[in-house]
């Protein structure tokens, strides 16, 4: 008897050792099929050489524009006026209909002027150059509020980049953003 009781013993360590072998190779086979539908969403190389872009702004005179292109989408670099940043600074926060600063460099403060431009003297404002109602471009130096105006539905910004009428929800997003020296800003 005890020699049946130690085949029976033998046999179960066996049929346990190849439930188990079994499953792992099953799993490593579903991971090795798996990974590459996960693997393509990932950015793909070209967007990740894109990431960060660095911008030359030493040739933005005061009250113009440069608009480059990063991650597939405008971004306004304007270098403002005094009488922008006057205009701009003058604003209520009750005259808004977006109160936040919507600045990825500043997050969870107000949108007054100081909380959205790039330097404390307020000359720099970059933004990104999508409209927050349909993601439309606006057009510059336009509108009800000396900022950018979207023909398609109706939004007015005014020259700090926030909502000031018109359809949109939010003010137009700053992205990560910082001057790396006098004339260079690095996006990203």
């Amino acid at each position: 008897m005890s020699h049946t009781n130690e085949t029976s013993g033998s046999a179960g360590t066996r049929r346990d050792f190849l439930y188990y072998a079994t499953a792992g190779a099953g799993a490593v086979a579903t991971g090795a099929a798996v990974w590459p539908l996960v693997n393509q969403m990932n950015p793909s190389a070209d967007v990740h050489a894109l990431a960060s872009i660095f911008v030359d702004v030493s040739s933005v005179e005061p009250g113009t524009q440069l608009t480059v292109k990063w991650l597939g989408k405008p971004v306004f670099i304007r270098r403002r006026t005094p009488e922008d940043i006057e205009s701009a600074r003058a604003v209520a926060l009750t005259e808004l209909p977006d109160i936040n600063s919507e600045n990825a460099n500043k997050p969870a403060t107000d949108a007054s002027d100081q909380n959205r431009t790039l330097d404390e003297a307020g000359e720099w404002l970059v933004m990104m150059g999508v409209c927050t109602h349909l993601g439309c471009v606006p057009l510059g130096d336009a509108g009800d509020f000396g900022g950018w105006f979207c023909p398609c539905h109706g939004s007015h910004y005014d020259a700090a980049g926030r909502i000031r009428k018109g359809p949109a929800p939010r003010n137009l997003p700053v992205p990560v953003a910082t001057f790396t020296d006098e004339t260079t800003i690095k996006l990203g």
